[in-house]
């Protein structure tokens, strides 16, 4: 479960691994604060420009609150599991229609068996490489809304269905919250909602269906996929933690669109999962001067993972 055991001692990875309740706060402050930014951008100069750069930015940050109630999943986030656990669920994961103990067993599930039959995520990673043409039409898909509109259909459908059954689990559609009991979705939904209510009474009446649900429909369903493709698409089917997972490099534009709160060190991550997010560039710093830089897998920016997945075929 700790692959990086094998290659770092205790007492380096110790220093690394502590988590910190301030910089837990200061994140999810964070993340909200460029959600809130993005809208007052628009309302500060509100034009088609500024409308595009407020969604983006906000999808971003859909993944950013899925991403750090990820790191909750891994009792990271904070040092209090207080904290840690209503923060992570009712914080980052509702909001983005994920619930934090459902992903906790389906993601560590992810860690044991990486890349391998019994991986609940080989579906997202083995459709890879493809065509270019199929990548197209998968980004056409998530930026028009199809992938959104299908995904959340696909859990309100399962809630439905296991409404009668509150210990029955269905899978949604999505990686950040594949197993979802019914009255918990239902409460995330509410929470969804929530957010769209209180953006469209500060704001004008249709700010949290521009500014929520549009983002939750099209670029937040983009920067997943581009995440997963450089995670895992095109690598190694096997049980090499340098060889089934990938890092890819981000510059300051793709860290703010595509990549947020370190999570394009997904490689570092398996290698020792329960480091807090910000420390993942201090760990990256530790393998390589062990000597580990020439194993790992590693892609200099996204285009270049995305070419690794077909991007670059015919």
């Amino acid at each position: 479960m700790t692959p990086g055991k094998a290659y770092l001692t205790s007492d380096e990875i110790r220093p690394i691994a502590e988590r910190s309740d301030a910089m837990g706060a200061l994140l999810v402050l964070h993340c909200w604060a460029v959600i809130a930014g993005s809208v007052a951008l628009y309302g500060l100069w509100p034009n088609p420009l500024t409308f595009v750069v407020a969604v983006m930015l906000i999808g971003s940050r859909q993944l950013g609150l899925a991403i750090l109630m990820h790191d909750a999943a891994h009792n990271a986030l904070f040092r209090s599991r207080g904290p840690n656990e209503f923060v992570g669920d009712w914080i980052c994961g509702r909001p983005v229609l994920a619930e934090l103990k459902a992903y906790r067993h389906y993601h560590l599930t992810h860690h044991r068996f990486t890349q391998s039959e019994k991986d609940p995520d080989l579906v997202l990673s083995s459709k890879f490489p493809t065509t270019r043409q199929s990548l197209q039409r998968k980004f056409v898909r998530d930026l028009t809304g199809q992938t959104g509109v299908k995904k959340l259909k696909a859990q309100i459908e399962a809630s439905v269905r296991l409404a009668g059954d509150a210990d029955a689990a269905g899978a949604a559609a999505m990686d950040f919250g594949k197993s979802f009991q019914a009255r918990e979705f239902r409460r995330s939904m509410a929470v969804f909602l929530g957010v769209i209510l209180v953006m469209g009474l500060l704001g004008q009446w249709w700010y949290g269906l521009a500014f929520w649900l549009l983002p939750f429909l099209t670029w937040f369903q983009l920067v997943q996929r581009i995440r997963n493709i450089a995670e895992h698409g095109a690598t190694e089917q096997s049980d090499d933690p340098f060889a089934n997972v990938r890092t890819t490099h981000a510059g300051p534009l793709m860290r703010a669109l595509i990549a947020p709160y370190w999570v394009n060190y997904h490689l570092e991550h398996h290698m020792v999962m329960h480091v807090p997010c910000w420390q993942l560039p201090r760990l990256h710093r530790l393998m390589v001067a062990k000597g580990l830089e020439g194993r790992m897998n590693t892609e200099p920016s996204y285009w270049s993972a995305l070419a690794l997945a077909g991007w670059r075929s015919a």
